[in-house]
């Protein structure tokens, strides 16, 4: 019990500007206590106010009190001090000179708890009480200590500065409003903060994103090292095992396709290297950008908010993702394929001129994949003749048009059992198979789905199961007279725009894209996917429980 005694007598008899022992004690009309310099020099800051106050309770004395030392509460300080109990803050509770030193403190000041935005002063612990005790002062906007408080007063009239000029960019007061910005495009500081708010949160989330992109990319080119390496690896490996059963007269050949296939390895392994490293610093300026962003959203006062937020260094262009091309087949197969042939027609061969045999496999492009074609002139360079397979036909469907056309009747059609055939939906596949870049074109009329699928896509199956767009062998533009919609593995996707009556289907199978165009004088791009195909594609085409829903494979010029 002892100890809080003494804990209780030092904060009574302490002054509650300086926070030590009272010196020279002088009790005030309302009853509170000062050190007589302490008080002096608050009441000297008043000078030429009309009424003087207590910093504690701020009582206010129309005249300035006389003031009169204390004897008894000096004799009972000097008990205290004779114990050596002195009421000095620690050290480090003192303002250093990077730190906000409380306004109120005399002598050596406190560091400040927090400023305040209406009183533009910065408080200690102990004289911000009096914003939670006195009812006005709780009004007050207290924010984190600043040393730049004055910076929110007017320079040309000395008030506050609460003001946005949108057209001049700039925090003003209301006296500027009636002067040099009169007739100016004007909202509270407050307004501007809150819409500057919502741009720099969009902002991030916009860089957030940016973050997880660039992430990802970073994942997939890490994954494209490795199967480059593992590809490169299992060729040479392949290749030296055919090389060995020719004996002799194959070593030279198998030293000259390890080496170039190892020099294409490190071509491709460097390339991809070196964009993973520019994503990688992208990644960090963006991190950098975010952080600053997150700093200046913490900033509670709004003029240091509005003053620094066009400071902000912009973003640096973002990488382009459409140039990173993830091949999800290998990469060096054409070499072991080209001498296993080598391989079975040696005894031709050994008598004759040496056939070419080139270990550089087709182009790994793993990052400059050609861009989309913009005009239908374009897309036309990679048109291909599709027909229908009469032996996936659904029974409800009637092939035509040199199996170009399909129409749902209201009976079932003459077919020839098959295992291919659709029973569950009314859909038909392409008898061609899809591999490299294509682009074909569909005309429809009254409900129809403009589909891919893989060709081991369920035939037997009810609609759930076998419906393209409802399984992960399938993806499907279905078109209706108003509206279009994407379906995937049972997922429906947005639609940025509307299909026309005639659509264009264009695939780069190895970059894993695949657009929808509505065809007209100019190609509007309805729907794009991007994706990875690990199989070669087939055109389909599914049709609603409409009878006399139709739809044709344009033959293209």
């Amino acid at each position: 019990m002892g100890p809080k005694r003494i804990k209780l007598d030092r904060e009574t008899f302490s002054c509650s500007i300086c926070l030590d022992l009272l010196k020279d004690a002088v009790t005030i009309p309302c009853g509170h206590s000062y050190c007589m310099s302490c008080i002096k020099a608050h009441w000297d800051k008043e000078n030429g106010k009309k009424l003087h106050s207590c910093p504690h309770c701020a009582q206010t004395f129309i005249l300035r009190p006389v003031l009169v030392k204390n004897t008894m509460l000096a004799d009972l300080v000097e008990e205290l001090k004779k114990t050596g109990l002195q009421a000095a803050p620690a050290d480090h509770c003192y303002a250093g000179p990077e730190d906000v030193a409380c306004d109120v403190c005399t002598g050596k000041r406190l560091k400040a708890f927090k400023s305040c935005l209406v009183c533009l002063a910065s408080y200690c612990e102990k004289h911000l009480q009096r914003h939670y005790d006195v009812p006005p002062l709780k009004k007050h906007k207290l924010v984190e200590p600043s040393n730049k408080l004055q910076e929110n007063i007017c320079s040309l009239h000395d008030e506050v500065m609460k003001i946005f000029c949108r057209t001049d960019q700039q925090c003003i007061c209301y006296l500027c409003l009636m002067d040099e910005h009169k007739g100016h495009d004007t909202v509270s500081a407050a307004a501007e903060r809150t819409e500057r708010q919502r741009e720099l949160e969009g902002s991030r989330l916009n860089i957030q994103q940016r973050i997880q992109d660039r992430e990802k990319d970073v994942k997939l080119l890490h994954q494209e090292v490795e199967a480059i390496n593992l590809s490169a690896d299992k060729t040479v490996e392949d290749s030296e095992k055919i090389f060995t059963e020719l004996i002799r007269l194959f070593e030279k050949r198998s030293s000259d396709v390890t080496q170039q296939v190892r020099s294409q390895q490190r071509t491709e392994v460097s390339r991809v290297k070196e964009l993973q490293e520019k994503l990688e610093q992208e990644i960090t300026e963006l991190k950098r950008n975010d952080a600053e962003l997150k700093k200046l959203s913490h900033t509670e006062d709004l003029n240091q908010f509005l003053l620094n937020y066009p400071s902000l260094s912009p973003l640096s262009e973002s990488t382009d993702s459409s140039s990173i091309n993830i091949r999800p087949l290998s990469y060096f197969e054409d070499v072991t394929a080209a001498v296993s042939e080598v391989r079975d027609k040696l005894l031709d061969v050994l008598r004759e001129k040496w056939t070419n045999v080139s270990p550089m496999p087709t182009e790994v492009d793993v990052l400059l994949s050609q861009p989309e074609p913009t005009t239908r002139d374009g897309f036309l360079e990679y048109s291909r003749e599709l027909t229908l397979d009469p032996n996936t036909a659904h029974r409800w469907l009637s092939l035509f048009g040199g199996n170009r056309n399909a129409t749902l009747m209201k009976e079932q059609q003459f077919y020839f059992s098959h295992p291919e055939r659709f029973s569950g939906c009314w859909q038909v596949l392409s008898r061609e198979s899809l591999t490299g870049r294509c682009y074909w074109e569909v005309e429809w009329r009254r409900g129809v789905d403009v589909a891919v699928a893989y060709k081991d896509i369920n035939r037997k199956g009810e609609y759930d199961d076998s419906g393209f767009g409802l399984n992960d062998k399938s993806w499907a533009l279905r078109c209706e007279r108003k509206f279009c919609n994407f379906w995937y593995n049972k997922v429906q996707f947005p639609v940025s725009g509307r299909g026309s009556y005639r659509l264009g289907v264009y695939l780069d199978h190895s970059a894993g894209i695949l657009s929808f165009y509505s065809v007209s004088k100019t190609m509007t791009l309805v729907h794009r996917v991007q994706t990875t195909f690990t199989q070669p594609l087939y055109a389909g085409l599914n049709f609603f429980n409409m009878s006399g829903s139709t739809a044709e494979l344009c033959k293209l010029k």
